[in-house]
Parts: structure tokens; sequence; C-alpha cells
């Protein structure tokens, strides 16, 4: 007998009654930037290999290592999506959006890296990224994490830390680039595999090992601060002061450059110390030189990618945040007449009460029975339905969540009843 197929490691399913904080993370983010005036693009999840070498950057882990490519039966090379950033921009120089306009943009969905599995890293993750194009300013910068933050607070979620670092620009990094690689060079030896192989191509990369025994090196490595231009300088100066006028806690990180190579200017995360060695959330910063590297005009941008199940992860730690979106109404029906007739009577509430969530039993079964399942699925109240009480013209109620005596409403009356009883407010809705 042949095994049971199990989903491919690293790639693992989302289970109710998980799902509902996804939802809950989807819904919020969305209210948030329609708040803020950031539109939804939706981006295929296959994109030309090409787009990913020459954004992401031929040497990182990333491009070497991690991402899914193939060969497609036109011989093309293509790529299931490691990060959103790229493809949006594409999207944006083929679709004409970021001619002579500037725009605000969200995505979310699916990424894919070929890495080791572990808490809080998969190889197919979900991100929700946001990018501001045509803007040069640090007050963008800032209303992106101006965003993120009150994301964390409409999710109840705290201990978050904010770091933000500069990276200055193409020309600062060139001249540091030299001074890093003297400073690398000399210590060579001590070195770990993957740092040898940067150290020509792509040395800042090294600032960013978690490898245990590079820390010391990378400790005493020179700050790429002694190398920023004036114009970096100012630009992190004013977003650093419109953080603090904005009452956003932050610290500087001299270390923090960002794991791809179109960053420059500013950087940031949003760091958790209770998700182990995965605890960056979200991160974001500047890329002003990518949409002129992929062929369009010359055109500011920054952005933000954060990880969905390293935010749900945080969501289920929180003992405050409710588990599954359990049903108001548990609707209980005994007999061939009744149990038609709840479907009805279900429907005709979800019309006029369509903040209520409803389950109909659907299971048959006797009222001891159906009683069990009402109280297991988290219901406030069930409406009981029998032959008597559709002669009656009248629904049964049955308090599951406090001690009540049962009641008889008219069916005419359900509707006011169950508004006033505000069993939304009482469970949360």
């Amino acid at each position: 007998m042949s095994r049971n197929i199990q989903a491919i490691r690293g790639m693992h399913d989302v289970l109710p009654p998980q799902t509902s904080q996804w939802q809950r993370l989807e819904h919020a983010f969305r209210e948030i930037a329609l708040a803020y005036s950031y539109e939804e693009i939706r981006l295929p999840i296959v994109e030309k290999t090409e787009l990913f070498v020459r954004t992401i950057g031929e040497v990182t882990d990333i491009v070497e290592k991690e991402m899914y490519t193939f060969t497609d039966r036109n011989g093309d090379s293509l790529t299931l999506r490691p990060e959103g950033t790229a493809g949006c921009v594409r999207a944006c120089i083929e679709n004409g959006l970021v001619h002579n306009q500037s725009q605000r943009l969200w995505y979310a969905g699916p990424m894919f890296r070929h890495e080791r599995p572990q808490k809080g890293r998969y190889r197919q993750f979900y991100q929700i990224g946001a990018e501001a194009y045509g803007m040069e300013g640090p007050e963008v910068d800032v209303e992106l994490i101006l965003m993120t933050a009150r994301l964390w607070r409409a999710l109840g979620i705290e201990g978050l830390r904010l770091e933000v670092n500069t990276l200055g620009s193409a020309a600062a990094r060139a001249a540091y680039r030299d001074e890093l690689v003297a400073y690398l060079e000399a210590r060579r030896d001590q070195l770990d595999d993957d740092s040898r192989r940067r150290l020509e191509r792509n040395p800042l990369r090294i600032l960013d090992s978690k490898e245990p025994r590079m820390q010391e090196i990378i400790a005493g490595a020179p700050s790429i601060a002694e190398w920023l231009d004036t114009a970096a300088k100012a630009h992190f100066t004013a977003l650093t002061a419109l953080l603090g006028d904005a009452g956003v806690p932050f610290v500087v990180n001299a270390r923090l450059v960002r794991g791809l190579d179109y960053y420059e200017k500013t950087v940031f995360e949003w760091v958790s110390d209770d998700l182990g060695a995965q605890g960056t959330v979200c991160a974001g910063g500047r890329y002003d030189g990518l949409i002129a590297q992929l062929g369009g005009r010359p055109t500011p941008a920054a952005g933000f990618a954060l990880g969905m199940d390293r935010v749900v992860a945080l969501l289920e730690q929180d003992e405050r945040v409710e588990r599954a979106r359990a049903p108001h109404v548990y609707l209980i029906a005994v007999g061939e007449g009744a149990e038609r007739q709840s479907v009805l009577l279900a429907e005709s509430l979800r019309d006029a009460l369509p903040d209520v969530r409803i389950r109909v039993n659907c299971e048959g079964g006797g009222f001891k029975g159906q009683f069990k399942r009402a109280d297991r699925s988290g219901a406030t109240i069930a409406l009981v339905l029998a032959e008597e009480e559709i002669a009656r013209g009248e629904v049964g109620i049955k308090f599951l969540r406090e001690e009540r005596p049962q009641a008889s409403v008219e069916t005419t009356a359900l509707v006011e009843y169950l508004r006033d009883l505000g069993i939304i407010n009482q469970q949360g809705h």
C-alpha cells in the first residue's frame, strides 16, 4: 500500500483556527494601507530569472543558493519570486506607472526560497509589501515606518524594536568598500567560507553575516558613517528627527545593511526577541537606483516587506488575541422540516445582521448531540428550531457562555432580539 503524499519540506499548510490570525492581519493591513492611500497591485509568482539576478545581486545567497529556478518548455529560465520589490518595479516600468507620476502600492502573497526550514523561516513564506515611488524626501521613509507602527498597534503586538541606519549614496559606499576590504583582507584567515567568497565582489554583505565566529570581526570593522556624503547625512538626520517628533522609539544600528543589493540611504528593521534567531519581522528602506537599473527613468523609491508567518507567530504568543473566529450563533434544528427551515432562517438573519457569524448544524442528530457541537464551536448562543417552535412561529434561545434561562422569541422579533443582545461586542467582531 502506497504512503500518503505529504507537503513538500518547508511548505506548510495553514489550518483553522490559525487562518483566522492570517485573516486578521490581512484585514488590518488593508485598512491601514487604505488610510495611507496605498493601492493594491497583484503580481505574478513566476518571473524571468534575469530580473532577480539584476536586482538582488549575483553574489547573494538568494541568487546563488536559494532561488527556485527552472527552464520552461520554451527554454526560458524562470524563477519563483524570492521577494516582491523586483516584480513590483518591473510591473511599474512595463505598465508606465512611474512615468512622470508618483505611486503608493502594496501587495501580498507567497515568496519562495530554498533555505533550511526552521521556526519563522519556510521555503514558501508569505509577505506583505508596500512600495512608494517618485518621492525622494525622508518624509515618505518615515510614512512607511509609521504605517508599520500603526499596524503593530492595531494588532496589539508589543515589544518590537525599530532599528534604523543609512547606507549613504553609491559613491559613498564605493569609498567605504575600499576601506572595509582592506580591513577584512588583513583578517582573511579568520573569515568563514561565505565571507571569503563575498570579499572581492560584495564585501558589505559580510556585515550581514549571522555566523557566530564572524561577530567579533564585524564589530571591529570600520563604520560607513565616516564615509557618508552630505546629502545622505542630511536625509538621515531629518528622518531620525521626524521619527522622534512622531513619538516612534528607535535605535541606530550602524551594522544594519540588509541582504539585498539595491538598498541605499535609509534601511530599517522591526525586530522581535520572541522569535529566536529569525527575529526580523519587517524590513525595508530606500532604493533610489533600482528603477533605472531595470531600464526605467531614474526614480526615487522606498518600501518595506513584512513576514506574515512571523507576525502570525507573534499573534499566537499573545494570550490576549483570540485564536479562532467562532460563530456568534449556532443554529440547532431537529426534524426534517426544521432542518430545511434553519437554512432559510440563517439566510434571512445574515441579510439583516451582516456582522453576525452564523453556523447552521447541517449534520443531523438529536438535541443532545447538536448542543455539544454548538458548545464546541465557541458560539455565544444557540438558536433552537423544532417542529413545535415552527408551529408556534418561535425560535428557542439557549445561552452557551453565561448562566441564563432558555428563552423563546417570536421569529418576527428575532432580528431585533439578537441586535439588542449585543453578542458581537461581547465576543469580539
